[in-house]
């Protein structure tokens, strides 16, 4: 007798010693990164501070899984730059005020995402997409960071413009900073090479803060940073919402896929169930936290999230515990101020860099042409559309759909002649439905054609995965003139959802069986 289930909710583990622990670890890692990825979208490094406090705090209370950590992330920080440079000069007031908008924006449509239960959207993304916009998207931080790096000033134009001007002027470069730079990268790698829980950005950083001291550093530092939590504020440029509202669509869906492969791979791991609704629902209060505080959008970090889980974390308070470190440090962030640029900039690039992947691009060719061309595509536009490359993701999601719904539109029709019996067999293979319907009628009417000694038409119906009501309305039609030209017609092997039609399209009989035959 086959055993009964019923559904129990999801209840999240009790906190435990394991959250201490993994919580102030993640800290460690966040506490450098955080100043780094605020680079990367345009902001001044210690809003990145306010964006790994507060909303890794509340996002506790609502996440589904226990190991996601909220908190600035490479991708959804350029999708920020993306949207907020063409509006205004980045690490201005009126720049900073637009990245508190937006992760408004971001936080907003996340909340209703989750709240309406349309959670599955986060698949709306395909896989050569991701990988292509994900590989592009890394290149781009890297090379965005490469001036900073070898300790160049900011330069006018476009990111790969300001690398090509950068490497035709190497006498231009700061020994110091790239000394700062191979120094920094070397500690991260050995880092991650004698233990994830090593923190190699912690040690970098610090590093970096001493010798900028010891040596009397002359190139690009943090500077100052004011020290404590801005008072939350809505006075923004609600002006700007129009403008921002597709960016921040974009960044809302986008920037969950990273959140979406964290809490999957965990779940199966460690075999507990998420809910891809709550998770929406958490990463939307982050960023609503994130833009009341003069933070910029936000998302789940996988480094961190792993080593949150490698550090011992039980439950979803261990992410909490991560906010508290940071907030905590917040009234000390003035021994920051020696901190080298070209450090952040290399934490940057030791992050980020292993997500070029053009292996993956390339393997794609092996499995499916078309998937590995809108990959591609998706690749070429999001390095020729920078900054803008909201758009990239846009055309890429465009181009998937539409060769989703070009296979589709390609039913496989068999047929064959009884010529004893004058009868015709049609079997449709795939998926019949408006887009696909009209192909069967082209071709059905012209095998009538072709054989007008048929007295029977016989339609075998179990090839079929699925039918939509346009399609099952137009295959009635179809019946219905074929019987007025004077034929015979059946159905054989109807598929299960026809019987349960309202409409009640068929007549059918109450059998189950499979090879039923249905005279209409």
């Amino acid at each position: 007798m086959a055993q009964r289930h019923s559904y129990v909710r999801h209840q999240q583990p009790g906190f435990g010693v394991g959250d201490i622990l993994a919580g102030v670890s993640v800290a460690l890692m966040v506490l450098p990164q955080s100043l780094a990825y605020a680079e990367v979208a345009g902001m001044p490094a210690y809003t990145g501070l306010y964006a790994a406090a507060l909303p890794s705090i509340i996002s506790a209370f609502f996440v589904s899984s226990p190991y996601l950590q909220t908190g600035p992330v490479a991708l959804t920080s350029l999708l920020t730059f993306s949207a907020l440079s063409p509006l205004a000069t980045p690490g201005t007031p009126a720049y900073i005020s637009l990245a508190a908008l937006l992760a408004l924006i971001v936080g907003t449509g996340r909340i209703g995402i989750g709240l309406f239960k349309f959670g599955s959207v986060a698949s709306l993304m395909s896989h050569p997409v991701l990988m292509g916009f994900a590989s592009a998207a890394a290149f781009l931080i890297v090379m965005s960071q490469f001036p900073t790096a070898v300790g160049m000033s900011t330069l006018a134009g476009g990111i790969l413009w300001q690398v090509f001007w950068t490497l035709a002027h190497p006498n231009a470069w700061e020994p110091m900073a790239v000394a700062l730079t191979g120094i920094t990268v070397a500690i991260v790698v050995l880092g991650r090479r004698l233990h994830p829980l090593v923190p190699g950005v912690l040690l970098a950083m610090g590093f970096g803060i001493a010798v900028s001291h010891l040596t009397g550093y002359t190139g690009a530092v943090v500077g100052i940073i004011p020290t404590g939590l801005p008072k939350p504020h809505l006075t923004l440029p609600w002006e700007a919402f129009p403008s921002l509202l597709i960016s921040g669509g974009v960044i809302a869906l986008v920037g969950f896929s990273e959140a979406v492969a964290i809490a999957r791979t965990y779940a199966t791991q460690e075999r507990m169930p998420w809910d891809a609704n709550q998770e929406f629902i958490s990463q939307g209060v982050a960023n609503i936290a994130a833009g009341l505080f003069g933070g910029l959008p936000v998302g789940s970090s996988f480094s961190r999230s792993a080593i949150n889980h490698l550090a011992g974390a039980t439950s979803r308070w261990s992410g909490a515990i991560t906010g508290l470190v940071v907030l905590a440090f917040l009234p000390f962030t003035g021994i920051l101020a020696r901190l080298p640029k070209a450090v952040l900039g290399a934490i940057v690039i030791t992050a980020v860099f292993n997500l070029i992947r053009p292996r993956q691009l390339l393997a794609l060719w092996r499995y499916s042409h078309p998937q590995a061309t809108i990959a591609w595509l998706t690749f070429g536009l999001t390095l020729g559309l920078a900054p803008r490359v909201d758009l990239a993701v846009l055309i890429g999601i465009a181009l998937a759909v539409a060769q989703h719904l070009r296979r589709e539109q390609q039913l496989v029709f068999e047929h064959w002649i009884d010529n004893d019996l004058q009868v015709l067999h049609c079997q449709p293979l795939g998926v019949l439905w408006f887009g696909s319907a009209p192909l069967l009628e082209e071709q059905f009417t012209l095998l009538l054609a072709q054989h007008p000694d048929v007295r029977t038409v016989r339609w075998h119906l179990g090839g079929l995965g699925r039918i939509d009501l346009s399609a099952a309305m137009l295959l009635q039609e179809l019946i219905v003139n074929t019987q007025h030209a004077g034929l015979d017609v059946e159905l054989l092997e109807v598929p299960p959802m026809a019987k349960s039609w309202e409409v009640r399209i068929w007549h059918l009989g109450s059998s189950g069986s499979e090879r039923d035959s249905h005279k209409t």
